[in-house]
């Protein structure tokens, strides 16, 4: 169990910094890639879920279980100094009880904030009754308060990520769930999805509270981002896919002309030892 009072001061130098300038924070998937990232000078991490399920030969969306996704993230924040924060999908479960116990158990590995969506997986019903994720969301915190480390609840709604609902009407559904979190407690709002310019800015302004956006190929550029008044911005899977794309590009070059060209700029054996060290 780390150390409850280093764990609630890593938990409120990591709610500053989504005040001032824009959080940038890449998700990594394993210990590797979290050491990349905080040599590259990232002042907090946050993990994938969907990139530590591939990593473990599950497709996304909650198909690990709550232990080996935890586990990971364990081995992650032991691994670096910086903030870590986790991906923990819904929560692992449907109840209240189910959010609180995942709150637990993040706190347990060290992470010092979490994701929570609403998406339920089901087609016909893609996003969890509000009233439902709200006691899911007020039971983190409660979590959180019993343990004393002040997580920082970053709550998700898949609203434009699921595309629920008609276009025209898309905007209003999530700004109502969003509001909702917010007044439930959550220190940052997430929308993953999004990447039209205007429908950013009228979030922020709308809501009034730190927003996550999704960002990727076709999103506004970070410095866009941070002008629009965006607080923190997260890659999801995506760097762990583009490390596959890359390994898919390598196999074609051996099995084509046999060469080696895909395996130039790759860190050293020794710096790759000293990175582990």
């Amino acid at each position: 169990m780390p150390d409850i009072a280093q764990q609630r001061a890593r938990a409120e130098a990591f709610r500053n910094m989504h005040r001032g300038r824009l959080l940038l924070l890449p998700n990594a998937w394993d210990v590797a890639s979290a050491r990349i990232f905080e040599d590259g000078g990232f002042a907090a991490i946050a993990t994938t879920s969907a990139g530590i399920a591939f990593t473990l030969g599950y497709p996304d969306g909650e198909r690990v279980s709550r232990q080996e996704m935890l586990t990971a993230v364990e081995r992650i924040a032991a691994a670096v100094r910086v903030p870590v924060t986790a991906d923990v999908e819904a929560g692992y479960g449907n109840r209240p009880e189910d959010a609180a116990l995942t709150a637990r158990v993040v706190i347990e590995t060290g992470a010092v904030g979490m994701n929570l969506e609403d998406a339920t997986g089901q087609p016909e019903n893609p996003l969890l009754d509000l009233s439902l994720q709200i006691e899911k969301i007020k039971a983190v915190l409660e979590e959180a308060r019993r343990t004393g480390v002040p997580i920082v609840l970053n709550a998700r709604t898949d609203v434009y990520l699921l595309q629920v609902g008609t276009p025209e009407r898309r905007y209003e559904l999530a700004l109502k769930r969003l509001a909702a979190f917010r007044d439930a407690g959550a220190d940052c709002l997430f929308v993953p999805g999004v990447r039209d310019s205007e429908t950013i800015r009228r979030f922020v302004v709308d809501l009034q509270h730190p927003i996550n956006i999704l960002a990727g190929p076709g999103s506004p550029s970070i410095p866009e981002l941070e002008k629009l008044g965006v607080a923190r911005v997260s890659l999801g899977s995506a760097p762990m896919r583009a490390t596959l794309g890359l390994l898919r590009r390598m196999a074609e070059e051996l099995k084509g002309s046999g060469t080696y060209r895909t395996m130039e700029g790759a860190p050293s054996h020794a710096d790759v030892n000293r990175m582990m060290g």
